[in-house]
């Protein structure tokens, strides 16, 4: 069974500085993308950040310049580096991995609240 779960949210106050980790565990196979969402409360959830299989990443305009995904192939584990946090950022995060076979994954989310 497949599991994702993340890691490092938090409070902390504008221009400060959070890491977000994402460790799936199980088998999966032909992993096409790994990506990182966020709801903030009464709104859609939203893309914020890819990386593809091939290393390519893209962000939303909004985060652009703050925010930096990475991922550990070896560990199957995706991170999000969020700087210069707005209070605008504050939302539940969450992990998805898109497959080519198997579907897609997606995580239970962790908090992240930015104090202005």
């Amino acid at each position: 069974q497949v599991q994702l779960v993340e890691s490092g949210g938090g409070s902390v106050q504008a221009g400060g500085s959070l890491k977000l980790s994402c460790a799936a565990s199980g088998s999966i196979f032909g992993i096409k993308a790994m990506n990182w969402y966020r709801q903030a409360p009464g709104k859609q959830r939203e893309l914020v950040a890819t990386i593809t299989s091939t290393g390519s990443t893209h962000y939303a305009d909004s985060v652009k310049g703050r925010f930096a995904i990475s991922r550990d192939n070896t560990k199957n584990t995706v991170y999000l580096q969020m700087n210069t946090l707005k209070p605008e950022d504050t939302a539940v995060y969450f992990c998805n991995v898109e497959t080519f076979w198997q579907g897609d994954y997606w995580g239970q989310g962790t908090q992240v609240t930015v104090s202005s």
